[in-house]
């Protein structure tokens, strides 16, 4: 077999310190952050990089200067309304989602303790009956510790991603003053702050609850690792709530101020004459940081686990070879270290000066981090693994050489980035799709419907190709094992994916900031530029958890299938045909519950959004404030109360069907789920993004086709308005919350 190159002990330095060094790159990126005063006064202008930009930048914008004083304030003003309005939302949710999750874990506990009716004695081990494992109990605590554990890292990870955006935002309007240029870098800094905080916590917690459960567990590494998945199921939990809770609280307060400021009132959109446009700002953090970051936590959790069941019982885990048991860790400390070099690429090497150089320099961060990535993967796979080795197939060990767990691994990596590009070239203004559906606005709202729908649809079918050629190479050369590390492949990059996915509502915070601030028109053009970008990456990061959670939910569906000693899932039997039928149904249904939630939601707030403009006299004029409060608890009710049964279907559905139908016809809910799942997601996602482009191709006007189709308020741009209207909710409830059911289940059933 041979040893690896690594020793144990190196691997077990080499984790922990690529993970500090990634919590100490985001707090070097924060303070950078924070070097943007927001208190007024004259700013120093040439804090260091007199160079690149002096004083020339300054005079163009010197005729903004004589208001300067009141600005600044009034960004510091705007600025913490919107984070207060952000936290008191969190810690609302936090206490329900709380509660929920003491129930949750007292219920792990019971259903595993319960397996030898909760006896504390030594049992032989379920794969190999000559030895002895520790009891039942002991798996049932501490698999309710660790989903705590992934349920605590999964919320504070949330957390702390929206309270970095809430703090940039305002500092990305200010610094729009000296060029966009400088614009994009506070932006982009303050992303990676949320990406290498959340991929550095998420390694840490998982490594030392490795190490703490070792204590205990000794030599028995399956049962030790069988306890650690719960970690996943923790970090899942969380992030269903906060994407469906998030997602319900964002697109009610859009589409309210939507609705009645640009369609009936004629006021642009963060005008701050309209009641729902702080919660609407609000909503940006909520729900595409806060949700996001917990949903790519589990995503990347739960391949974690996955890997690690499955290497517990292969010849890793039978041997006890430490290193390579910890490949998977290894991997994503590497992949640290990785886009640590590829974020100082975007914000040091190069200096955007114009806004076209945008949207390539978030590309070229996903083709260096690739790029590089594989190259860290190769060495990886040289150094920590074993020339040959053996995994579990469905009962018996299947023999792979390192080189192909290399390849399982790239190609789940490059998957992913061939599922970034295909999103955004469907849905960045850039390109042809979304100009066509631009264009079709012409005739009005519906034919934009229409061209919107159809190109969600089209551009479901690379990225399933992408994800099905991943899933042959991977699962060939190394079985389930393949498909985990596949999956982990895909998130290796995370702390890059997350920085260019956290910037977009960065920037459209900046954007609204300017706007109610009154800043000057060429500033909110800069921000456009910025939010326009920041859309198309939104969509990116939303392509690749797609694509991960359909990896993951097939490795974790493969050790589910493994675990309950199912050798082969056949279709034709009609329990699993059942299951296929009710499992492909699932994903509508939550579909329609949370498109449901958004539109009762925002009814609401059109209410009360006229209510104020007609009853507040001066409102319109601008002589008088809105009363902002009752929006923000408008939207924070309703995603609070509608966020319960969306989460409660997901969380019931295995266990109900497990109870009374058996194991077979969950295996077929599964597949059925996951099969459907990712097409709906796919589409939703990428049509609410191309909506949302085209209405902004139309009103930036930067093309004499642009120009065409009319200036804000003529019919092609309503037609745009309401095409982007009915976009916001599949692109940021339904679309990315479906993800999280596919894994959820899967993980759940495990």
């Amino acid at each position: 077999m041979g040893a690896s190159i690594l020793s144990d002990f190196g691997a077990e330095i080499l984790i922990p310190v690529c993970a500090v060094i990634g919590i100490a790159f985001s707090l070097v990126q924060w303070v950078l952050v924070s070097k943007v005063k927001l208190s007024p006064g004259r700013e120093s202008v040439n804090n260091g990089s007199g160079a690149k930009n002096g004083y020339s930048d300054y005079l163009i914008e010197e005729e903004e200067g004589l208001n300067d004083h009141s600005v600044v304030l009034k960004c510091a003003e705007i600025q913490s309304a919107i984070s207060e309005g952000a936290t008191s939302f969190l810690f609302t949710e936090y206490q329900y989602v709380g509660i929920f999750m003491v129930a949750f874990a007292i219920l792990i506990f019971l259903f595993l303790g319960s397996v030898e009716g909760f006896s504390s004695k030594s049992q032989p081990c379920t794969y190999d009956k000559s030895k002895i494992c520790k009891p039942a109990l002991a798996t049932a605590a501490f698999s309710t510790i660790s989903f705590l554990l992934g349920a605590i890292t999964s919320v504070v990870s949330g957390f702390l991603g929206m309270k970095i955006a809430t703090y940039a935002n305002a500092r990305t309007t200010l610094e729009a003053r000296k060029g966009v240029g400088k614009a994009f870098i506070t932006a982009f800094r303050s992303g990676a702050v949320m990406g290498f905080l959340l991929a550095a916590n998420g390694l840490l917690v998982l490594y030392i609850a490795i190490n703490l459960f070792k204590l205990y567990y000794g030599d028995d590494w399956s049962g030790l690792f069988e306890a650690i998945t719960g970690y996943g199921l923790g970090g899942s939990s969380m992030a269903l709530f906060g994407r469906v809770g998030g997602g319900i609280y964002t697109k009610a307060a859009d589409v309210g101020a939507d609705l009645v400021g640009k369609v009936e009132r004629n006021i642009p959109e963060d005008d701050p004459r309209n009641p729902a446009v702080i919660a609407d700002n609000v909503g940006d953090n909520v729900g595409d940081i806060a949700g996001m970051g917990s949903d790519l936590f589990g995503s990347y959790a739960e391949s974690s686990c996955a890997a690690l069941v499955v290497a517990s019982i292969s010849s890793f885990g039978i041997n006890h070879e430490l290193t390579p048991m910890l490949y998977p860790l290894i991997i994503s400390s590497v992949g640290i270290i990785v886009c640590l070099i590829t974020t100082l690429f975007a914000t040091d090497f190069f200096e955007i000066k114009a806004v076209k150089e945008i949207e390539p320099s978030l590309k070229r961060q996903l083709i260096i981090s690739t790029v590089l990535m594989t190259i860290g993967i190769g060495i990886v796979s040289w150094i920590a693994l074993p020339s040959s080795f053996t995994i579990f197939n469905f009962g018996d060990q299947k023999a792979v050489k390192n080189w192909q767990l290399f390849l399982c691994v790239a190609v789940g990596l490059w998957a992913g980035l061939i599922i970034g590009f295909v999103t955004e070239y469907y849905t960045s203004n850039a390109y042809s799709p979304v100009q066509d559906v631009a264009d079709s606005c012409r005739t009005g709202a519906a034919t934009n419907v229409i061209f919107g729908l159809a190109l969600g649809y089209k551009s479901c079918i690379i990225p399933i190709f992408a994800i099905a050629i991943s899933i042959f190479v991977s699962f060939s050369f190394a079985a389930m094992y393949g498909i985990a590390v596949a999956a982990l492949g895909m998130l290796s990059t995370i702390a890059t994916g997350l920085a260019i996915d956290a910037y977009g509502p960065i920037s459209d915070n900046a954007g609204g900031i300017a706007e109610m601030a009154g800043m000057s028109h060429r500033i909110r053009e800069r921000t456009d530029a910025l939010d326009a970008a920041g859309n198309t990456t939104a969509a990116i990061g939303k392509g690749f958890a797609i694509g991960s959670a359909a990896l993951v939910s097939l490795a974790l569906f493969g050790a589910f299938v493994s675990r309950a000693a199912i050798s082969t899932v056949d279709v034709l039997t009609p329990k699993v045909f059942i299951g296929l039928l009710v499992g492909a149904m699932l994903p509508y249904w939550f579909s329609a519950m949370t498109m449901k939630s958004v539109g009762s939601a925002a009814l609401k707030m059109v209410e009360e959004v006229r209510r104020q403009f007609n009853t507040i006299p001066g409102l319109m004029e601008g002589t008088t404030k809105p009363d902002y409060a009752t929006c923000v608890k408008i939207s924070t009710d309703a995603s609070i109360k509608e966020m319960i049964p969306p989460g409660a279907l997901v969380m019931l559905t295995p266990l109900v069907v497990g109870i009374f139908f058996g194991v077979e016809t969950l295996s077929g809910v599964l597949a059925g789920s996951l099969v459907s799942g990712v097409q709906i997601a796919i589409s939703a996602s990428n049509t609410g993004g191309a909506w949302d482009n085209a209405k902004k191709y139309i009103e930036a006007g930067a093309s004499p086709h642009a120009k065409s189709l009319g200036p804000k308020g003529s019919d092609p741009h309503k037609a745009a308005v309401i095409g982007d209207t009915i976009g916001d909710p599949l692109k940021d409830t339904s679309g990315p919350s479906l993800n999280i059911l596919i894994k959820l289940m899967a993980v759940e059933s495990l």
